[in-house]
């Protein structure tokens, strides 16, 4: 698990600066706002969440591990979508973005509640030394 979080916080990452790159060639900066959820949840929390499920891969091997990883990444996009739109001026976008976040957080709170439960000191991957 925590090696797919990682790649497609790679894929995040790079959709996050072209975006960039493109606002700033053409010195108009409405997406802002999608640039930094990307950067943020799509390419540091999924970057984070893989790193740590490398780690504890007891973690990992959880069912919240799995229903984490799918709620992230179908919400996500909704999410950024949604938002897309309604930083264009498309009042259509508040529903993706209501329902995206909704469960995009129902989602982080079940990785915490794995991390609470499952991460444990001195239970560390094995692999890493």
């Amino acid at each position: 698990m925590g090696v797919k979080f990682i790649k497609i916080s790679v894929v995040y990452f790079v959709v996050g600066v072209c975006l960039g790159m493109y606002m700033s060639m053409n010195e108009v900066f409405t997406f802002t706002p999608v640039h930094v959820h990307i950067n943020l949840l799509g390419w540091t929390a999924m970057t984070l969440f893989g790193l740590i499920y490398v780690v504890f891969p007891k973690a990992a091997e959880t069912t919240l591990a799995k229903v984490h990883f799918w709620i992230h990444n179908i919400c996500l996009p909704i999410m950024m979508v949604g938002l897309a739109l309604l930083v264009s001026g498309n009042e259509n976008g508040h529903i993706p973005v209501a329902v995206g976040s909704t469960v995009l957080i129902i989602g982080i709170i079940l990785f915490a509640i794995n991390v609470l439960k499952n991460v444990k000191a001195g239970e560390e991957s094995k692999q890493a030394g």
